[in-house]
């Protein structure tokens, strides 16, 4: 057994959200007790005690949707002329990077994606990747650096029609088999989803062939959704439909599907979405970063839809992307009370729901019969901190780097800020080789 304690906890439970000066008492993985230091010290004295010194005791983070393979593109440059609108971001820099990366480049964006999450408190993450010149194999490339790390994964490989039929099929395949791989080999901390990238770049065939081959397992489908107004165009154009009623006539939503983005959403598709039990992944810096628009998620809540946040690959730190959905929405909203409560409950309930429903466990609160996933933070509040204002705590005071121990099914990840069983300089190092390399190649991608 193991004791986490001497910290304040904010366990993310309606019953008891914040314990002052209390402990976590954890074994086989499992949350077995909440309570008190002194009173679990006293129950429990064999336990090893790890002393959060002060500091705050959470669950660690979710991230809904996030794109590893975007990790070793940070800081690149790109010959000729910025691109001006989101069609243009895709062609001149994410379609040439993921034809760039081999199986060697996979697993070095995702291992320091890894370790970056975790360094930012991240105990559970929903990747969905892209490598159309390196498909086979390719989520064995991911899954090798989630289990290296012990972060907790849902993987995906991006099935499209822009690379042609022939990558499109061996796409499907490799979402098949390592769905197949997850559920043969009992990987507790993986799981899988089946990936596809937006209803633009997939013909009918594509789509009805992608239901066909997940007929008969409880797969969910990972798709971008009406993110930019190409997608909404597009399927208006060639369908005389909105991106959520092609993707329902498909099949392709259920209560393990996520449906990413949604900027360019009808109060119809709200209602498919919600009918199906769709997951919503709200993504707000980057649909600001990429112009594409302001996503309606607080109508959608208002409406009943699960809403949940990640990222798209713009960051790991969800602190990050939470203080930034907060601003978006008063910014948009032109009211400084708008979002609060509602993005609190895309991170913490949202993503907790998401990752319960696609990884079969119970993750991101601090309660018994919980998965061991939590996080302490070198934050120690000047100001008075309890069950009425907690949330105003964690969106103005706490922020990713504060995180200094991470424990992930019972088992430490990161202690004093140092990952265990990692050479992060030598890791760095190979990144910064594997990037020179992909940069250059993405300059000889046509």
């Amino acid at each position: 057994m193991t004791l986490i304690g001497n910290g304040t906890v904010i366990t993310l439970d309606r019953e008891r959200p914040v314990i002052e000066d209390g402990a976590v008492l954890i074994e086989d993985g499992v949350i077995k007790r909440v309570g008190e230091t002194k009173i679990l010290r006293r129950d429990f004295p064999r336990a090893i005690f790890i002393d959060a010194r002060g500091g705050m005791i959470m669950p660690g983070f979710i991230n809904a949707h996030t794109h590893f393979y975007s990790t070793l593109a940070r800081g690149m440059t790109s010959r000729g002329p910025a691109p001006r609108n989101f069609r243009e971001i895709l062609k001149k820099v994410w379609w040439k990077l993921d034809k760039a990366l081999t199986h060697d480049d996979i697993y070095y964006s995702a291992l320091l994606g890894a370790i970056e999450g975790i360094k930012r408190g991240l105990t559970t993450v929903i990747d969905h990747h892209s490598s159309p010149r390196a498909v086979d194999g390719s989520l064995d490339c991911v899954a090798r650096a989630c289990r290296e790390t012990h972060i907790r994964a849902v993987l995906a490989y991006e099935v499209s029609d822009r690379d042609g039929e022939e990558v499109a099929r061996k796409g499907m395949e490799e979402n098949m088999r390592f769905y197949h791989l997850c559920q043969e080999s009992g990987f507790s901390n993986l799981a899988s989803l089946f990936g596809l990238h937006a209803s633009f770049t997939l013909s009918q065939k594509t789509l009805i062939k992608c239901a066909e081959t997940a007929q008969g397992t409880d797969i969910g489908f990972h798709i971008h959704t009406a993110e930019g107004v190409l997608d909404r165009d597009d399927a208006r154009q060639k369908y005389s439909m909105s991106p959520v009623e092609r993707l329902e006539t498909s099949g392709l939503w259920g209560p393990q599907s996520i449906a990413a983005h949604c900027v360019h959403v009808h109060e119809e598709d709200m209602d498919i979405l919600k009918e199906r039990a769709v997951n919503v992944v709200h993504n707000p810096q980057s649909n600001m970063g990429n112009a594409v628009g302001y996503a309606p998620v607080l109508t959608m809540q208002d409406r009943g839809l699960l809403v949940g946040m990640g990222t798209d690959g713009f960051t790991m730190d969800m602190l990050e992307s939470l203080k930034t959905a907060s601003l978006l929405h008063k910014h948009e909203q032109k009211d400084p009370s708008a979002g609060t409560a509602q993005v609190l409950d895309m991170l913490f309930r949202g993503n907790r729901v998401i990752g319960e429903k696609i990884l079969g466990q119970k993750v991101g609160q601090l309660s018994e019969g919980w998965a061991a996933d939590l996080i302490i933070l070198d934050y120690k509040p000047f100001t008075p901190l309890h069950e009425h204002n907690y949330t105003d705590h964690i969106l103005m005071g706490m922020a990713g780097n504060q995180v200094q121990t991470v424990i992930i099914a019972g088992q430490m990840v990161m202690e004093d800020r140092q990952i265990r069983g990692i050479d992060e300089e030598e890791i760095r190092a190979r990144g910064q080789e594997k990037a020179r390399q992909i940069w250059q190649r993405m300059e000889e991608v046509g």
